[in-house]
């Protein structure tokens, strides 16, 4: 998604959470970006923190001036059934998915300048609309609270031109995935 704003000319900050994101190493994300520069810039932050959407939005506008664009293509992702659910677990998936999305929403609608044409918002879903995620109670719990909040959220900032929407992207290889899942395709399998 960053490589496809920075083609379209967009500015782009890349958020990350590293003890989280450790598959993944943020400095080979942002290098395969081509690096930070005027275009690119990065912030960590941990979304269990009620503030931090706040304060990555606010960097946002502190590096690049103003924000047209939220995608909150995050998540927090527990492998609990339902015998083995947990509430931390159920709280903090609850936090980093579903509450994180609406304070980046939120933040959003603080900062944008209206008279800047096409706010959008793009929140991620995660199938669990399409059929049981038995494995995943936590995580499917609150990317379906992320499903239901987004016509409601669409409907707070449609009269400010801004659309909000929500994309299940079908499974992405991010290092979850098996040898079996990633021979069958998957779906949408890529990184």
């Amino acid at each position: 998604m960053a490589r496809e704003l920075l083609d379209a000319g967009a500015s782009v900050l890349v958020h990350s959470w590293t003890p989280y994101d450790e598959a993944e190493p943020v400095v080979d994300v942002l290098e395969a970006l081509g690096g930070l520069g005027p275009r690119l810039a990065y912030v960590e932050a941990d979304f269990a923190e009620a503030d931090a959407p706040g304060r990555v939005v606010r960097r946002a506008v502190e590096v690049f001036g103003a924000v047209d664009v939220v995608v909150a293509n995050h998540a927090r992702s527990a492998e609990q059934t339902l015998d083995e659910v947990t509430a931390d677990e159920l709280d903090r998936c609850w936090a980093v998915n579903a509450r994180a999305s609406v304070l980046l929403a939120q933040a959003f609608s603080e900062v944008h300048d209206d008279a800047r044409p096409g706010g959008r918002v793009v929140l991620f879903t995660s199938g669990q609309h399409l059929g049981p995620m038995g494995r995943e109670i936590p995580y499917a719990v609150s990317k379906g609270a992320i499903h239901q909040m987004t016509l409601t959220l669409a409907d707070v900032l449609a009269d400010r031109g801004v659309t909000v929407n929500a994309v299940n992207p079908g499974p992405v290889d991010t290092g979850w995935t098996d040898a079996a899942l990633t021979a069958t395709g998957g779906g949408s399998l890529g990184r």
